[in-house]
């Protein structure tokens, strides 16, 4: 079922909304999430962020109240030409480090040329990665919280790979951001933070 990204707070409002597009809504807990059916066969699940359980009561404003963010948690994406980090309590920013590298594109050259060209790209792409794990492993320090991740995976991979980062504990969603600049950070912690909800709209399909 495609998966809508819904800030904690508008939660409430989604389903009311949701309700009014399909009918009566019965909802449930299930699965850690809360669920509903509408009279018209559309449902949805929602996700609390960070990979986290509901078991609460089976209501929008309870669930929406016992989402709450950790007091220590963070965000860390990685790609080929750049990097991003926060540490947050809460909504809160309390640390964060964005960062670009040059790494070059692919060449259509041949030969000793291509290999030449191919080992200077693996290390422009190893020294983007080792600032990004220094960066990450000083921001990240001592980190008691959930780290969601995005970018490529092999890079953050590689970069999670430092012995400094291997005892954080990485949890979905995974994030599918662009380069990471300022502002693809800021929404990437947006992003993290809110409920996940899988739609399935009777008739069509798709999310609502």
């Amino acid at each position: 079922m495609p998966t809508l990204q819904v800030p904690r707070e508008r939660l409430v409002r989604w389903v009311a909304n949701f309700e009014e597009r399909h009918g009566v809504t019965a909802l449930h807990v299930a699965d850690g999430a809360l669920t509903g059916t509408a009279e018209d066969g559309s449902t949805f699940a929602a996700h609390p962020p960070f990979a986290a359980a509901y078991a609460g009561e089976p209501e929008a404003t309870a669930f929406a109240a016992a989402t709450t963010l950790p007091e220590d948690w963070g965000v860390l994406l990685v790609r080929k030409g750049g990097f991003a980090i926060a540490r947050l309590t809460g909504e809160r920013t309390v640390d964060s480090k964005t960062g670009q590298r040059h790494v070059q594109g692919r060449t259509k050259a041949g030969g000793q040329s291509q290999q030449r060209f191919a080992r200077r790209r693996d290390n422009q792409a190893r020294q983007a990665y080792e600032a990004a794990a220094e960066h990450a492993a000083r921001i990240l320090a001592g980190l008691t919280g959930p780290l969601v991740t995005g970018g490529d995976r092999p890079a953050v991979d590689e970069v999670l790979a430092d012995p400094r980062l291997r005892a954080l504990t990485v949890v979905e969603p995974w994030l599918a951001v662009p380069d990471p600049r300022r502002g693809v950070l800021e929404q990437a912690v947006r992003d993290a933070a809110a409920v996940r909800v899988a739609v399935r709209n009777a008739d069509q399909g798709q999310p609502q």
